[in-house]
């Protein structure tokens, strides 16, 4: 013990042990942004998805908005790594098949030259989206076995849905079953999504919507993507489902939106929609004609399901991304420098 508190020993063992700590906290590549359980997310990663996300943000933009952008981007980036890794060590990888599948649907309807031309417009190689479609499809292969086996609706859940919400099938009139996905170019501070992923302005809205449809037309869950991305604090928890709107209530919209949702067949997504309000992408999920509606009717007991379902689905996933996220070692080493930096800011 003594020769450890002699004057002279103490201070270079304690400069050692400062060093030690120091480089455990240090990346092993200055491309580094974070690591997850000891793989990297490198800057490269990090300011290409950012440019692919936000092509149309304006170029000169507040430096602490730009910031706070590429921190929400790596906390994305972030809790994806930690999915794909779930799904490696569950043995849920995506297989080759299923991801050139996926991809040859992807290109239905686009001619070679505009294929390459929507690439190119989000930064992407064929190689880069097929990565993109691998991950996307072993995630959710995981929350289908951690998640959708896990919940089960009864008979009796049903019958209890339905007799405390008996009215709600009652319908006076005509009604169409709407989903939406809204991103506005406004930040409010009250947008609520699974992400926290909000647009800042119109071109940052604009981008983001245009990433979703092409997430939509890969087939991803129109759900989900609600549930991730939409800034419409209503309707977002609930997979962007609107319920039962009226026939009469879309007069009130534009004539062309309104012959739109008419003319769209029950499953069918819209385009990308410009509103006062923002963006929008809407799914018919179903049409129904005016009276009241039996829990026999298979419709009902099919509506009632999806609702409890997605419900529960939605608590189950945000438990799961919690957990998921306290179980992984992650490194922030952008976080890091933003904090270092904050006396010069």
């Amino acid at each position: 013990m003594k020769l450890f508190l002699e004057s002279g020993r103490v201070r270079p063992l304690c400069a050692a042990l400062l060093l030690l700590l120091a480089a455990c906290n240090k990346p092993v590549s200055k491309d580094v942004a974070a690591t997850v359980n000891g793989r990297p997310i490198s800057y490269t990663e990090l300011d290409r998805t950012v440019a692919t996300q936000f092509q149309n943000a304006p170029a000169k933009t507040n430096a602490d908005a730009a910031t706070q952008l590429k921190l929400e981007v790596l906390r994305s980036l972030i809790d994806n790594e930690i999915m794909l890794q779930r799904a490696e060590k569950a043995g849920l990888l995506a297989s080759d098949g299923d991801v050139d599948a996926r991809f040859n649907e992807l290109k239905v309807g686009y001619t070679q030259e505009q294929f390459a031309k929507l690439l190119q417009q989000r930064q992407m190689t064929q190689a880069d989206l097929k990565a993109q479609i691998r991950r996307e499809l072993s995630v959710e292969k995981l929350f289908n076995k951690e998640i959708g086996s896990h919940i089960s609706i009864s008979d009796a859940d049903v019958t209890a849905f339905y007799n405390a919400n008996k009215p709600e099938f009652n319908l006076a009139e005509n009604k169409v079953h709407l989903a939406q996905i809204l991103v506005t170019p406004t930040a409010d501070p009250t947008v609520n999504n699974l992400k926290n992923d909000k647009a800042q302005n119109e071109g940052q809205a604009r981008s983001k919507i245009q990433g979703i449809e092409l997430r939509v037309r890969q087939g991803e869950d129109f759900a989900a993507l609600a549930q991730s991305y939409s800034e419409d604090t209503a309707s977002a928890p609930n997979g962007g489902d609107l319920g039962f709107v009226p026939e009469s209530a879309l007069d009130k919209a534009n004539p062309a939106l309104r012959k739109m949702i008419l003319d769209m067949t029950p499953g069918q997504v819209s385009p990308v929609i410009q509103t006062p309000e923002g963006y929008r992408i809407i799914k018919l999920v179903s049409k129904e004609p005016a009276g009241q509606r039996q829990l026999s009717d298979p419709r009902v007991q099919e509506d009632i399901r999806r609702r409890l379902f997605q419900g529960k689905e939605q608590v189950l996933r945000a438990a799961f991304y919690e957990v998921a996220r306290s179980e992984a070692k992650v490194v922030n080493y952008y976080a890091q420098s933003v904090l270092e930096s904050r006396d010069k800011r």
